[in-house]
């Protein structure tokens, strides 16, 4: 079974502010497509505090998803943090989920969220409103499989899935 950690960065979230709306929505997707998923942790719009909080759930779990802080506001570095911790990026799963978004907002260009790896851990950046997390997640929650299977080794597929391009 894959473990999944919910990362929410927000500093409202963080100082009791305001309710986390998007780690819960996450985890609910999450939760429904068979994932085990610890409760969402929340996080300050802080660089060095993101990237301690990425490496520290990547160390023991296989997916590391955050929500929020992917903006172009002042604020917004939770990219910045995820490039500082990620061995590799996977460009093609960022464009997904903005391709994904524009169908619902043009708003949805300004997203930087990344997707990368560290060590075998799969990092996805998800925006910070829950219908656009959900949006972005459901965009390429059917690659997550197939992506964590590559990173722990499995290179092997059979013909079926090669010439299908299933993911799951």
């Amino acid at each position: 079974m894959i473990s999944a950690v919910i990362l929410t960065v927000s500093d409202s979230c963080f100082q009791g502010r305001r309710n986390d709306l998007s780690g819960p929505a996450v985890a609910n997707v999450l939760k429904a497509h068979g994932l085990d998923v610890a409760a969402p942790l929340l996080v300050p719009d802080e660089q060095p505090a993101i990237e301690d909080a990425l490496r520290a759930a990547a160390a023991h779990s296989h997916f590391v998803i955050t929500t929020g802080g992917t903006g172009i506001g002042p604020r917004d570095v939770t990219p910045e943090a995820t490039r500082a911790v990620c061995d590799r990026l996977l460009e093609g799963v960022s464009e997904r989920m903005r391709a994904a978004g524009l169908a619902e907002t043009p708003y949805a260009a300004l997203s930087r969220a990344l997707c990368g790896t560290h060590g075998q851990a799969l990092i996805l950046n998800l925006p910070g409103s829950p219908r656009g997390a959900v949006t972005s997640l459901e965009a390429v929650l059917p690659l997550i499989r197939h992506a964590l299977e590559l990173l722990s080794g499995n290179t092997e597929h059979s013909p079926e899935t090669a010439r299908n391009g299933e993911a799951e």
